[in-house]
């Protein structure tokens, strides 16, 4: 076990109001005491409690007016005791309190070891530390609320009950293996293979929720398409709450690929401005169609925008049978000037919901908003333990799980020795340890660790 008492600033580089510089170890109360001057001794005071005076150097010179918070083992982030002191905000005033921290007697904290050490002293597994990096770094609402439901623990209960009842079951095989000539309880292959199925059930679940976790850190990619001059340039720059595409009502305006990341409500979208879809003989014009035709199909989402004012044209009928098999919104804008041809026309056509949208007022933008979550399922993240998985590496120990379990199924149905399928079950069972950390190699804990900023 590290003994070390380490120290780091906690708080971003730069200006700011204050900085907070955490010491976590057994000798934190010690040297807080060697720079700090108060109405006590921290070493004194009571847990949880916040103390104002002054860092002393050790020489006697006054560095900066500080607040200083107590918090005892094992209540605290790393289950040590943690000494956080919050000194005025900037470079020099933070670097001179660490000074002094590390001259009376502290190590500096290496990347993610705060984090380690809440892990290696049981506060948290493996996969809701990794949650805790995801909570930094997260860019959306919603990759935030995933982050906090994971680092609260909803992933590893998941885990823990699919990998507990594992365990319960392979003890059991594992008796009647060891012991065949006594009168045990039977383990049937039937009672093995029903829970062996069940758990590969669940598994095949949090797999089945990776599509959305790869959404919620990555973004929708999403593709804006239409016939030249129906608004969808409009369309993004309203989204993107600035004018990154060239708008004018001359059509054909948009002759490549815009790209521009945005945030509606929490939902992260890529999206794709492309030159209007139409027959032209225009060389450039043409090659613009065919890269938006080239967007559509690796789009993860398509938003037709159709033009209310005018009849509906082959073009966009040939789009709208084109994208029919694709998640896809239709927005229909300019409804104010609306063209009876048109309305006949969409009204006719089967499976067609659109959404009517003003870049002008904004009226639509609520129905887009839900009616993406619900395409995706995304409006119940974070909500009742609702657990969507996001991390790579989570992914790939499920997948590992998964398929030892369908062997354990193959061999089971085979009529092979009970054994044999127990080997594989074993595999399971290690393979969920990965995620939380219950088996797994020190090399991987320092990768995860190191991914981590200095002071968290």
């Amino acid at each position: 076990m590290d003994n070390r008492t380490i120290a780091a600033i906690s708080t971003p580089k730069g200006l700011g109001g204050i900085a907070v510089i955490r010491i976590s170890g057994s000798d934190s109360c010690k040297i807080a005491d060697k720079i700090f001057k108060g109405s006590a001794l921290i070493s004194q005071v009571p847990t949880h409690t916040v103390h104002y005076g002054h860092i002393i150097d050790k020489n006697g010179v006054f560095i900066d007016e500080v607040l200083v918070t107590v918090m005892r083992a094992p209540k605290s982030y790393t289950k040590e005791d943690v000494v956080e002191i919050s000194t005025h905000g900037g470079i020099i005033a933070s670097k001179s309190v660490l000074k002094c921290i590390i001259e009376a007697g502290a190590d500096y904290a290496e990347p993610g070891e705060f984090t380690k050490r809440a892990f290696l002293n049981g506060r948290i597994d493996l996969s809701q530390a990794e949650a805790i990096i995801d909570i930094i770094n997260a860019k959306t609402s919603l990759e935030q609320k995933n982050a906090l439901s994971q680092a609260s623990g909803s992933l590893s209960n998941e885990i823990n009950a699919i990998r507990g009842d594992l365990i319960n079951l392979s003890a059991s095989m594992q008796v009647i293996i060891d012991y065949p000539d006594e009168e045990l309880e039977d383990v049937t292959c039937d009672d093995i293979l029903s829970r062996v199925s069940k758990n590969h059930d669940k598994i095949i679940k949090l797999l089945g929720s990776a599509e959305n976790g790869k959404i919620i850190k990555n973004g929708i990619k999403t593709v804006i398409a239409g016939k030249p001059n129906v608004g969808k340039s409009s369309l993004l720059n309203f989204l993107a709450r600035d004018d990154r595409a060239i708008v004018t009502e001359i059509a054909g305006t948009t002759r490549d690929v815009i790209e521009e990341s945005v945030n509606i409500d929490g939902i992260p979208l890529i999206l794709t401005d492309t030159a209007g879809i139409r027959e032209t003989n225009d060389i450039v014009e043409k090659i613009g169609v065919e890269r938006s035709r080239q967007s559509i199909d690796t789009a993860d989402l398509v938003m037709i925008v159709l033009d209310a004012s005018t009849e509906t044209t082959e073009d966009e009928l040939k789009l709208l049978e084109e994208t029919k098999d694709k998640k896809r919104i239709i927005i229909i804008n300019k409804t104010d000037i609306k063209d009876e041809k048109f309305t006949n026309t969409i009204n006719n056509i089967p499976g067609i919901k659109p959404i009517e949208l003003s870049v002008k007022t904004g009226e639509g933008v609520d129905e887009l908003t839900a009616r993406i979550k619900k395409m995706y399922n995304l409006g119940e993240v974070g909500q009742n333990d609702n657990c969507i998985v996001t991390n790579l590496r989570h992914i790939g120990a499920l997948t590992k799980a998964k398929q030892s379990l369908e062997r354990a199924m193959d061999s089971i149905n085979n009529m092979m020795p009970s054994d044999i399928a127990s080997i594989d079950i074993n595999m399971a069972i290690d393979n969920l340890g990965e995620i939380t950390g219950a088996v797994i190699s020190e090399d991987i804990v320092s990768a995860i660790f190191h991914d981590f900023c200095v002071g968290k």
